[in-house]
């Protein structure tokens, strides 16, 4: 167990979405503001060696959540710019953080790394039994190569390197910008404009069927803050909840949540994306206690409350 109190810990993406939320758990849990270091994407490009270099030095542990991400739209639209960035800003951290002398560090990865046809629930072991869904396949695979390399690192140097992968997350201070939104800030807005507009209906991408797993953001700070304090082992660990619900029971929950009655309009010309999500979240209960506390309905509540008194538009 890794006592965090006397630390220096850097956050990659810790002024984001998932960044902010997993400062205040750390400092929750012990460890002075001080002693977090969260540098921007604006003063440190990590797609830079340099960059790399400078934000590690003088570190104790490195926990890697930036990444460059969005929703099916943006995935089909940026391929390049998704699998560049992440696997260059993966890669070159870890490197220099070995190289520092840096004691442990927690990579971030993705569930869009696993399969397009992995079977339900999603094991750790099914990780390499096929491709990635098409559209994000791109950002999956990049992400997926902090496994590699923290597997192969930990076996040539005894760098202690450690790989999450978490589900879909949610929750108040989401992105809600529909070029990079995922499905829950992007149907939440959806509703809200239509709304508005006073429209009896909305447009909701795909055929409704797929199903997604999320995981509230608080939880997910939680799950990470407790890997980086207590699990030391090269296997990938799943971050989730558990539940699946299809995008269509989705919709409907949120439209009820938000008491809109107007049709919904299936685009059936656009992408599903993956069949079905939901994760084995076994391993993170068994290795390091994690187990997601949030109701998915309250959960969603929050993020609405959340979007309607902070919404600029």
């Amino acid at each position: 167990m890794l006592d965090f109190k006397n630390k220096k810990i850097l956050v990659t993406g810790g002024t984001g979405f998932v960044g902010s939320y997993l400062v205040r758990k750390l400092i929750e849990y012990g460890v002075p503001q001080e002693n977090i270091f969260t540098p921007s994407s604006e003063n440190f490009d990590l797609k830079k060696w340099e960059n790399c270099r400078q934000v590690v030095a003088g570190q104790n542990i490195v926990i890697h959540l930036a990444a460059k991400v969005g929703g099916i739209g943006f995935n089909q639209e940026h391929p390049a710019e998704l699998f560049y960035d992440n696997i260059m800003m993966g890669t070159q951290l870890m490197e220099a953080a070995r190289l520092a002398g840096v004691e442990k560090f927690v990579g971030i990865a993705t569930i869009c790394a696993y399969p397009k046809f992995t079977p339900v629930p999603f094991r750790e072991e099914d990780l390499w039994n096929g491709y990635p869904e098409e559209t994000n396949a791109p950002y999956g695979l990049a992400k997926k190569m902090l496994l590699v390399q923290a597997q192969a690192y930990r076996q040539q140097y005894g760098f202690n390197a450690i790989t999450l992968f978490p589900v879909n997350l949610y929750g108040p201070g989401d992105k809600f910008s529909p070029k990079v939104s995922h499905v829950i800030p992007a149907l939440i807005k959806k509703v809200a404009d239509a709304k508005k507009k006073s429209k009896n209906f909305i447009d909701v991408w795909g055929t409704g069927k797929p199903t997604r797993e999320f995981l509230y953001i608080e939880d997910a700070a939680e799950g990470i803050v407790l890997a980086a304090e207590n699990y030391d082992k090269s296997e990938p660990v799943n971050l989730g909840s558990g539940m699946e619900i299809s995008i269509k029971d989705l919709i409907e929950l949120i439209c009820r949540l938000m008491d809109f009655k107007g049709e919904i309009k299936w685009d059936t010309a656009k992408p599903d994306g993956q069949p079905r999500r939901c994760l084995d979240t076994s391993r993170a209960e068994k290795e390091f206690g994690f187990r997601a506390k949030t109701d998915f309905e309250t959960g969603l509540k929050n993020t609405i409350e959340w979007y309607f008194a902070n919404a600029k538009d």
